[in-house]
């Protein structure tokens, strides 16, 4: 489990940082938060497959947050796609889809699915599951949490050998979930797996001003991967403008006791950012603000 930093800059390019795109791989797939402008060059640039992208998650329609969507379509025909593209987003995305698929002379020969999202649906995929939250933009938005399925909890062996399990086929059965029989005893996944594991959990905010149901879908999250748009001296015009300041968002990362907190939509103004993530850092110590490209495992 993979999360890529395509897009790490806000409101318009700049000569360091593009806008808002964020490429997560899982079991093979890559799923994309947001695609703005220039986000099929940046993932030409990473380590992910645009053609193995099969959900898109979009935000809001501000267009640093959804432009580049034309043209990776394209992109993805040109080079002979032939599966289904999945985009999900706030009401208006059927329309937006439609709009943006019809531009200039070119279709695609693929299946562009788009499906519109309310505050508090839960997606269900296979091996994980997106919840979708409201966010507090200055226009409806959305943000999301992208949660790994819980894990069966781990196989003791020898416990397993102490109750008369034969070492072969019945430790697999045991270890997906399944009773079995031995000498005319039951035994299920209860006797010999430990607790089960929590599956891993990334949340990420699209544009929000400090949101409390951010805050509380990322409780205890891996990663919250949060929009700090301006320095701590600017909290007010980011409230102001329907966004966070670093020191906003390292607050919610603080009070949700998240586990690594990165810092992305940051103003074009701002050419050297460590002066703001030393300033997220007093709040939040794990806190970063990535490059464009750089990538993170989520254990």
């Amino acid at each position: 489990m993979k999360i890529v930093f395509l897009g790490t800059g806000g409101s318009y390019p700049s000569p360091r940082r593009n806008v808002s795109s964020l490429g997560l791989k899982f079991n093979g797939d890559v799923i994309l938060f947001d695609c703005g402008e220039g986000t099929q060059r940046q993932l030409m640039r990473s380590s992910l497959s645009f053609m193995d992208i099969n959900k898109i998650f979009i935000t809001h329609f501000h267009g640093d947050h959804f432009l580049g969507l034309p043209g990776l379509i394209q992109s993805m025909k040109l080079n002979e796609r032939e599966k289904p593209l999945e985009v999900y987003g706030p009401k208006g995305t059927k329309q937006l889809l439609d709009i943006l698929t019809r531009l200039g002379y070119f279709n695609p020969n693929f299946e562009v699915k788009a499906q519109e999202l309310k505050p508090g649906a839960v997606l269900k995929f296979h091996g994980f599951s997106v919840q979708v939250i409201p966010s507090n933009h200055n226009i409806p938005s959305l943000a999301y949490a992208f949660k790994e399925d819980d894990k069966p909890g781990r196989f003791d062996k020898s416990k397993a050998l102490e109750m008369g399990v034969p070492e072969g086929p019945l430790f697999g059965k045991i270890q997906r979930g399944q009773t079995v029989q031995v000498d005319g005893r039951t035994i299920g996944p209860d006797d010999i797996l430990g607790p089960p594991r929590r599956g891993r959990l990334m949340v990420y905010s699209g544009d929000t001003k400090p949101s409390s149901d951010i805050l509380e879908a990322a409780r205890h999250a891996d990663v919250l991967v949060h929009e700090g748009t301006f320095d701590a001296s600017m909290s007010e015009t980011a409230l102001e403008r329907g966004h966070s300041s670093v020191t906003q968002a390292a607050e919610i990362a603080r009070k949700a006791s998240v586990k690594k907190l990165f810092l992305v939509h940051v103003s074009p103004r701002y050419e050297n950012t460590k002066e703001l993530e030393l300033e997220a850092r007093d709040i939040f110590p794990d806190c970063i603000i990535p490059n464009d490209l750089s990538e993170y495992e989520i254990k």
